[in-house]
């Protein structure tokens, strides 16, 4: 009996942790603060008034490497957003080796923001964010607020073309 009441109160509380996510569409994203490959400090809130494309992901994770391609292709696709300041992207890597890091970046000929504190699984913006896989992305709007969340392939390609040509 004591361990079905302890059992329960562990499941309770659990349920009750998880309905307090900050990371749930609707809600403002949490202020991001992290430095670009070039060694400059960056935050996301420079990015205000842009709907921004928040990629976490690392080089060591193959669907992540996977997906780089595709985000370039979006990148392009929509340059005259970004060109207008519309649109960007924000790469953050979950990475703890700086050379690999940079490497991926060169080899995929990433153009948009990418920062890190190398920092690996231990970093503050992870835990922040509530990443427990990767890859993992969140769409956030001019303000900030949350619009989607883990968009991948066909599904993040129609929200971003639905979403930029309303904007």
């Amino acid at each position: 009996m004591k361990n079905a009441l302890t059992l329960l109160l562990l499941i309770i509380f659990s349920e009750s942790v998880a309905a307090q996510s900050t990371i749930e569409v609707g809600k403002k994203a949490p202020e991001i603060t992290m430095t670009k490959a070039d060694g400059t400090s960056f935050a996301l809130s420079t990015l205000k008034g842009k709907i921004v494309l928040i990629d976490f992901w690392a080089t060591w994770c193959a669907p992540c490497v996977e997906e780089q391609p595709e985000l370039k292709t979006f990148y392009d696709t929509y340059s005259e957003q970004v060109k207008n300041n519309k649109f960007e992207i924000l790469g953050i890597s979950l990475d703890k080796n700086k050379e690999s890091w940079q490497k991926a970046i060169d080899r995929f000929n990433i153009q948009w923001i990418q920062i890190s504190d190398l920092k690996f699984w231990k970093s503050p913006v992870a835990k922040l964010y509530e990443i427990d896989e990767l890859p993992f992305n969140i769409i956030i709007d001019g303000q900030g607020t949350i619009l989607a969340k883990n968009l991948h392939g066909k599904d993040l390609e129609e929200f971003l073309k639905k979403t930029l040509i309303q904007n």
